[in-house]
């Protein structure tokens, strides 16, 4: 398997390409621009101009601040030796904190934990405009229904196909806890596809979590209103935005 480098001299591009790599635990060493290459198929990452100027060697992609995330996804799959994708598959395990798996034709690409419900579709969005693919399923588990619910509705938004899975055999022993193994699980499943909205009907326990959790995003600081936290719990309002007002 080829080895990715970052080879540029621009530091806010290297921190940016850092970053993702690490969010991924892709391992990378980092090289000066105009560096030797220590292998002849090294992946190596670099600003438009200085894959230009070095393009015969090694395996260059060129990246901007802007492309980061869409050059990490292309270089993983170049380092795992996938050039075309029948089924890319996202796999989420849902809960305050997502856990988001995606997989091209069964090999995993990459995983995440989210610290936003509302950032889910954007999430998958970004990674599938990086992605060649055929066809493009999303996997939820049936856990956590007032979250997985505002998920689903989140992604019918933006026109995404749909899956319910049941999860309940991907989270057994010590790694119960681990979001993103479970959401590698559950995109490996399948299950019927949801098509319609769902209604969210908050529980006054729902409620309640919510206030906790603006409580804990805040050091205890503050607690939002029960009002605000049924419009958290329906996805009128992200919890930081309850939080603000």
């Amino acid at each position: 398997m080829s080895r990715l480098a970052i080879r540029t001299v621009d530091f806010k591009l290297a921190y940016r390409l850092m970053n993702e790599l690490k969010k991924r635990n892709v391992k990378f060493i980092l090289l000066e621009h105009d560096a030797v290459l220590p292998e002849r198929d090294m992946i190596w990452f670099g600003s438009e101009i200085e894959v230009a100027n070095f393009r015969s060697e090694g395996q260059p992609i060129a990246a901007s601040i802007s492309t980061a995330e869409k050059a990490v996804e292309k270089a993983i799959r170049l380092q795992r030796g996938i050039t075309q994708v029948h089924m890319l598959c996202f796999g989420i395990d849902p809960g305050p904190r997502p856990g988001i798996a995606w997989l091209a034709d069964g090999v995993v690409l990459g995983v995440a934990q989210l610290e936003k419900v509302e950032t889910v579709s954007a999430h998958i969005e970004g990674i599938a405009s990086s992605l060649e693919f055929e066809k493009m399923v999303v996997r939820i588990g049936h856990g956590a229904p007032l979250i997985r619910d505002q998920i689903i509705n989140d992604c019918l938004t933006h026109s995404l196909y749909i899956e319910q899975v049941n999860e309940s055999k991907t989270s057994r022993g010590l790694l119960r806890h681990n979001h993103v193994i479970s959401a590698i699980r559950i995109a490996l499943l399948s299950g019927p596809r949801v098509v319609e909205f769902r209604t969210i009907q908050p529980t006054e326990g729902d409620l309640r979590e919510i206030q906790r959790q603006s409580r804990k995003k805040t050091n205890g600081r503050k607690t939002i209103s029960s009002e605000a936290a049924y419009a958290v719990a329906t996805g009128e309002l992200s919890l930081d935005e309850a939080i603000e007002i």
